[in-house]
């Protein structure tokens, strides 16, 4: 067995304040990782923690850390850790068939905060709001939600926010939205009364996810419940068959809340609920439940490498990251626009020289990722000569990834999703399934299939089944499979390859309710959709076709070949 190394955990005095509920059992002092370690070092492969709310302080970044671990196990039944800073709650790095079952998370002070609007102008250019009582009001970061006090449902989509917090003393505090903002009143929904929720870092500019895993084999999370995170709730990197096992994520009950606070909470987490990057074998999302997150449920996918020039079997191309494509991985392309090549080889990477001029000068064009366009336009990204098995054309701006770290065999299933401003499903890779999900009253699709330019997040999709999702009261298409060029326009068909959207019910919600491009073997059978009536959706549509003056389709098919639609 490797050396175990840990970060030490320091345990503190549960304080009393005057919105701490008398109910429940007090947080206590309990060394945490200091009794896993000396399990661990006594050669016991499964700890068992003792039940118990622990509040604990990190170090180093973590509340708790594992690395370097094989074939270990700790169950954590009826145990609580309460972290102290906006970093993150568990780390795992280089960790080999660890399993951890049982542990619920959730952070004091809050990763958000509260307050309820307080004043509007008419044409609703800037809110002024409160801050509610049992929240806190140390940083405040723009991440804005808008929730309806009554549903405690969003009331609207983003708004385009300036980053600046007016005070306006006796904790109140007013924000604008960007300059050129104009309104519309089916989109600026928000009313007086209306809770607001943002982002609260502590201490300031903290950063982290609630639950973060790099580089492990056969990492098992189990019955882990979050209450909240500063940004993602689970994040893995570079990792090869993660499960996550009826893992919760979900805004805490007022009832069950150890602050008592003049409103109930209305977000979870601030960010995604599962992203995985770069996973060799996807992951394995099954049971699990995510609602009221800050933006989607789940995203699988790769990255993406720039192409500056392609000349027979070389391509140059530019990272702004680290170059994840090695010598024998398959390399698959995202034209910017075009067909989609056949798949190739990579037989070498070598270091070329930095970017010039002209290329500097095309990708001050391109729409994307502004940190990554700064760092193409700037010159600082690097640069690689990467020599593949055949010849391939492709024009300058197209995108390259490895197909062996896309998370290609993913799946995701007997999920409960929804009640987010984003999307549910997000899939960017291959040989995959989303099967049997129940997906509610999400603003964007609900299962989106999709390589993303604009993030650098590869890859496109072959031979995934969406099949047998239980589909409600969706603003938008509720299944999307696109693949938009670097161009922004769609591909022709055979970017995705081998889709199937079976047995699916869509309720209450936007038309089209399914839309597809840029597909080459596509079936569509058995689905049961929404009726082309608009007084049954439910809640009412921020995104509402307009039935007047056009032709509603239920299904919408554009730029595929081989459809096979029932």
């Amino acid at each position: 067995m490797k050396p175990v190394a840990f970060s030490v955990l320091l345990a503190v005095l549960f304080l009393i304040d005057p919105f701490r509920a008398a109910a429940g059992e007090a947080a206590r002092d309990f060394d945490l990782q200091g009794f896993i370690q000396r399990q661990l070092y006594a050669g016991n492969r499964s700890v068992i923690v003792p039940p118990g709310r622990y509040r604990v302080k990190p170090k180093g970044g973590s509340h708790l850390f594992f690395k370097d671990l094989n074939d270990v196990e700790v169950i954590a039944d009826g145990v609580e850790m309460v972290c102290t800073e906006t970093t993150r709650a568990m780390t795992f790095q280089e960790c080999r068939n660890v399993h951890v079952k049982g542990i619920t998370i959730d952070y004091d002070p809050l990763a958000f905060t509260e307050g309820r609007i307080t004043a509007l102008p008419p044409d609703k250019s800037w809110v002024e709001f409160e801050i509610i009582p049992g929240y806190p009001e140390d940083t405040l970061e723009q991440r804005i939600e808008i929730y309806d006090s009554a549903t405690r449902e969003l009331r609207r989509t983003d708004a385009g926010w300036v980053h600046e917090f007016q005070p306006q003393g006796a904790h109140r505090y007013r924000i604008a939205k960007h300059p050129g903002y104009h309104y519309r009143p089916e989109w600026d929904t928000e009313q007086v009364g209306d809770i607001l929720v943002t982002t609260n870092q502590f201490p300031a500019k903290a950063g982290g996810h609630a639950v973060e895993a790099s580089h492990c084999v056969g990492l098992k999370l189990e019955d882990v419940t979050l209450y909240t995170s500063p940004c993602f709730g689970f994040l893995e990197h570079a990792c090869d068959g993660s499960t996550y096992l009826r893992c919760k994520i979900d805004r805490r009950a007022a009832a069950d809340d150890p602050v008592r606070r003049g409103f109930p909470r209305m977000r979870s987490l601030t960010a995604d609920a599962f992203h995985s990057v770069e996973a060799r074998k996807g992951p394995a999302i099954l049971d699990c439940t995510a609602k009221f997150q800050g933006d989607d449920c789940v995203n699988i996918h790769g990255s993406y490498h720039f192409v500056l020039a392609a000349g027979g079997r070389e391509l140059r191309v530019a990272a702004t990251g680290r170059m994840t494509i090695e010598p024998g991985d398959p390399v698959e392309f995202l034209p910017f626009d075009g067909p989609r090549p056949p798949d190739a080889v990579a037989v070498k990477i070598e270091r070329d020289v930095p970017l010039g001029d002209a290329e500097r000068a095309f990708f001050k064009k391109v729409n994307l990722l502004p940190d990554n366009k700064k760092r193409l336009v700037a010159g600082q990204a690097r640069c690689f000569k990467v020599t593949l098995d055949r010849e391939v054309t492709l024009p300058m701006g197209s995108a390259i990834c490895s197909g062996n770290r896309s998370g290609n065999g993913f799946i995701v299933k007997g999920c409960d999703f929804g009640y987010n401003r984003s999307r549910g499903i997000l899939i960017k890779a291959s040989r995959g399934q989303v099967v049997g999900n129940k997906i509610t009253h999400g603003w964007m699709a609900a299962v989106l299939v999709a390589p993303e330019y604009w993030w650098s997040e590869a890859a496109s999709s072959s031979n995934v089944v969406v099949a047998g999702n239980d589909i409600d009261g969706c603003r938008r298409a509720a299944i999307e499979i696109i693949a938009p060029g670097g161009n922004g326009k769609p591909l022709p068909a055979g970017a995705h390859r081998n889709l199937s959207i079976v047995g699916n019910t869509i309720a209450a919600s936007a038309w089209p309710n399914i839309s597809v491009t840029s597909t080459a073997g596509l079936v569509i059978k058995d689905n049961r959709l929404t009726s082309p009536e608009p007084s049954g959706f439910t809640p009412p549509l921020a995104w509402r076709w307009d039935w007047n003056n056009a032709k509603p389709q239920a299904i919408v098919i554009e730029q595929c070949s081989g459809a096979d639609v029932r």
